[in-house]
């Protein structure tokens, strides 16, 4: 399985909106969502297909991945979707309520098909889903190990939560509805553990930047490396709280190097400011400090 280093604020941009696809080159997220499902209404699909494809090249132009999100297979739009925006200068293709492993196969099949056919190499397109629904996430597990081409497993919540006939409140000053605490849980353990990147769902809230702050540092620490973006506003704080800061890379720094100067003299484990530092802390330090050096660049 394909996996990237860094995909931290993934910002939506409606596919019917050219005035808005326009200015995406004004922002700078690590990858721009180019939206033909729930943005657009049904009546602008085909409008919004065509203005997403004349649009993708000069996205492209940024350097920063372009990650159309198509419609779900139970729509019938995915094929037309799909015919649209197949091509070279895409990074991947986001699919959303995938239920079962078999959807992920159906989605590979209709992607490589096109790839074939448009002189794509097969397999190039890397397939981000959305698992949304009770389904998806009763069958995580088998959906993040469906398919190679997989290399991200994106949670939402707002479909989740209709699915589910529950309500979602979330503000800086009141938590998000604690029936989300199993999926938001679940989804990262899998991804993680099938070695694929988990996303997680976006914040509404585009004005309440403490709200934001909190729910993309509850996120972190549930194991999610980035977030949905629906406001070029909320792009430097995403990648601010999944970035490490120099704090943290400074800590790591020292962590290291305490821990091969210990290694060097035989022993397996060490100390630092009274924290035992061992096999599992210097592997965290040095993921941190990769992290880092690819965001920032590495320190003289």
């Amino acid at each position: 399985m394909i996996k990237e280093p860094l995909l931290r604020s993934l910002l939506f941009i409606p596919g019917n909106q050219p005035k808005m696809l326009e200015k995406a080159s004004s922002v700078r997220p690590d990858a721009f969502v180019l939206d033909l499902e729930d943005s657009v209404p049904v009546s602008e699909k085909r409008n919004a297909r065509e203005i997403v494809a004349s649009h993708i090249d000069k996205i492209n132009e940024t350097g920063i991945r372009v990650i159309p999100r198509v419609n779900s297979l139970t729509t019938g739009f995915i094929d037309d979707d799909l015919m649209a925006v197949v091509g070279s200068k895409i990074w991947g293709i986001s699919v959303g309520k995938i239920s079962t492993p078999e959807d992920v196969l159906v989605i590979d099949q209709k992607i490589s098909k096109l790839e074939k056919q448009y002189g794509v190499e097969v397999g190039k397109i890397r397939l981000l889903v959305w698992l949304e629904t009770a389904l998806g996430i009763v069958n995580a597990h088998h959906i993040c190990n469906a398919n190679a081409r997989l290399s991200a497993v994106c949670f939402g919540a707002e479909d989740y939560t209709n699915d589910m006939e529950i309500p979602r409140h979330m503000s800086s000053s009141n938590l998000d509805n604690p029936a989300l605490a199993y999926p938001r849980t679940m989804v990262p353990l899998y991804s993680k553990a099938s070695g694929i990147i988990p996303l997680d769902t976006p914040y509404f809230g585009y004005k309440d930047e403490a709200g934001l702050i909190t729910d993309c540092e509850n996120a972190k620490q549930l194991g999610f490396e980035g977030k949905f973006a629906i406001h070029p506003a909320q792009i430097d704080t995403i990648n601010k709280v999944f970035s490490p800061n120099e704090q943290e890379y400074q800590k790591a720094l020292k962590e290291i190097d305490a821990f091969e100067k210990s290694e060097a003299k035989g022993r397996g484990s060490t100390s630092l400011k009274d924290q035992v530092i061992d096999v599992p802390v210097v592997e965290r330090a040095r993921k941190l400090v990769n992290k880092y050096e690819s965001v920032f660049g590495k320190r003289e």
